[in-house]
């Protein structure tokens, strides 16, 4: 299966989306958030520098959870400028 290149919205979009988890973080450990999680400490990282900037729905979800964050808050903290 071959995968659609992503747009330069989206790629950006994923960018702000590693940022704001790396800034609700905070000072706790990627492994640390990951376990909590319940993914790889790997594709946390993957996320929060935007190599993977479209991680699966249950991904972002734990994440999410695993913050304290609404998915509310994350769908408006990572929408584009302007929508």
């Amino acid at each position: 299966m071959v995968r659609t290149p992503l747009t330069p919205e989206e790629r950006e979009r994923g960018e702000r989306f590693g940022r704001l988890l790396r800034a609700a973080r905070g000072g706790r450990s990627m492994t640390e958030v990951a376990a909590s999680a319940g993914i790889s400490a790997e594709t946390l990282r993957k996320i929060e520098t935007g190599r993977a900037p479209t991680p699966a729905f249950f991904t972002v979800a734990a994440l999410a959870r695993a913050l304290g964050l609404s998915m509310d808050e994350l769908a408006e903290r990572c929408a584009p400028a302007g929508v």
